[in-house]
């Protein structure tokens, strides 16, 4: 199942939430506060490349420049 990202009105808490594309979200409650009004924030799919690498990119991230591995706008991954 896809995870989806909600951030709640009441108390702005951010929050994943598993359910289906098609499924009914009428249900979802912020786990903060327990309001049902919130929003569906826009994320990136996580996607896999395949291949090998002898080093997992956090142990290969550099945070010098403010931003981990990302972080003059340019991914060096």
């Amino acid at each position: 199942m896809p995870v989806f990202d909600y951030v709640c009105a009441e108390c702005e808490t951010t929050f994943d939430i598993y359910h289906k594309v098609r499924e009914m979200t009428e249900d979802i409650l912020c786990p903060s506060c327990g309001s049902n009004r919130y929003r569906k924030l826009i994320s990136a799919p996580a996607i896999s490349v395949g291949g090998k690498s002898s080093s997992s990119p956090a142990s290969s991230c550099s945070t010098d420049f403010g931003g981990g591995c990302c972080g003059g706008g340019s991914c060096e991954i």
